[in-house]
């Protein structure tokens, strides 16, 4: 899609009239601020930007696919998007200044969309930071950079749209804290950074929707640094399970009066393992689960955002109701991928 370019001129010698105050100067002026900001900010991060090259198998066929990295740390540690590796045998990277090296991926995390692959260098390479994404504000500067299509080192620019949006990842699961942009984003964008005006990166770049304009989305850096310390230290992100199939259920108007509950919806227990924690601590099929460490459950997606690390092998309490009112389960969870 193009767009169309207005320009100012004259046709031929005319007196110049000094420009109202306060109005053209400062429009230049901000013009000018906008234009040094997005400058400086390909200047700092473009060198860490790579170009993801990738073959391998997918659905039992040979494939090629690119995509878009960015470094993190001098000793060539890259994130990228899970979906861009998917399936990969052989990677291969690329830098803005010609560098061309084969990368190993040290883990995936399908539920966040998000890879850490290690270059395979032993050069000292130029790498990113990482921001604080809690910080990040709606209408701030957005920019990315990436290889749409196979254009390297491609930059686009935009605002903050939204933040602490939900999106699906390829697997059903729902990544919290995601960064909508509407800084254009195309297929090879995919895994490549979201910047703010300071050079830091605030997000991984994963999604679109198409058909759209100027809706795009970015795992938040945050994410992205609890997924790389995951990698880093197990190899993968560990998640606590129960050992229940669920689902999401309303939550019937006089339930909650009974019980005192304002929710609208809770997660019903369909299925128990046999052997798993929930049916070592009494949790019984049917239950409505409605709290977990009195952290309200209204869906599926609040049970897996609720079990994270930190509640493996840890006694958490399970609120649910039943026919007799509402009732306190404590439960210990284990390694969802032990």
């Amino acid at each position: 899609m193009g767009y169309a370019f207005g320009f100012l001129g004259s046709s031929g010698p005319q007196r110049s009239e000094a420009p109202e105050p306060g109005v053209a100067l400062s429009d230049a002026h901000l013009l000018d601020s906008y234009s040094r900001a997005v400058v400086d900010v390909v200047d700092m991060l473009a060198p860490a930007v790579v170009h993801v090259e990738v073959n391998g198998v997918r659905n039992g066929q040979r494939a090629q696919g690119t995509g878009s990295g960015v470094l993190v740390s001098p000793d060539g540690l890259i994130l990228t998007n899970n979906h861009v590796i998917d399936g990969a045998k052989d990677v291969t990277v690329s830098l803005s200044d010609g560098r061309r090296f084969s990368a190993r991926s040290l883990g995936r995390d399908a539920d966040t969309d998000l890879a850490v692959l290690r270059g395979e260098t032993s050069e000292t390479l130029p790498a990113a930071q990482l921001a604080n994404s809690k910080a990040v504000r709606q209408g701030q500067i957005a920019i990315a950079i990436g290889n749409p299509l196979g254009f390297q080192s491609t930059v686009t620019a935009g605002i903050v749209s939204a933040v602490g949006r939900s999106l699906r990842a390829q697997n059903g699961r729902l990544i919290g804290d995601v960064i909508q942009t509407d800084a254009a984003l195309n297929p090879g964008n995919s895994g490549g950074p979201l910047a703010s005006s300071a050079g830091q990166v605030i997000g991984i770049n994963t999604a679109v929707i198409m058909g759209a304009q100027g809706i795009c989305f970015s795992v938040a850096s945050n994410t992205a640094l609890h997924v790389l310390t995951q990698i880093l230290k197990h190899g993968r992100v560990r998640r606590a399970r129960m050992g229940i199939v669920a689902e999401q259920v309303p939550l019937p108007p006089r339930v909650a009066y009974r019980t005192d509950l304002k929710q609208a919806s809770a997660v019903r227990v369909r299925e128990i393992q046999s052997d798993g924690p929930a049916a070592q601590a009494g949790l019984k099929q049917g239950d409505l689960i409605v709290r977990i460490d009195k952290e309200s459950i209204t869906g599926v997606d609040d049970v897996f955002r609720v079990l994270d690390e930190s509640r493996i092998d840890r006694e958490v309490s399970v609120t649910v109701v039943r026919s007799s009112g509402t009732s306190e389960v404590s439960v210990r969870p284990i390694d969802r991928d032990p």
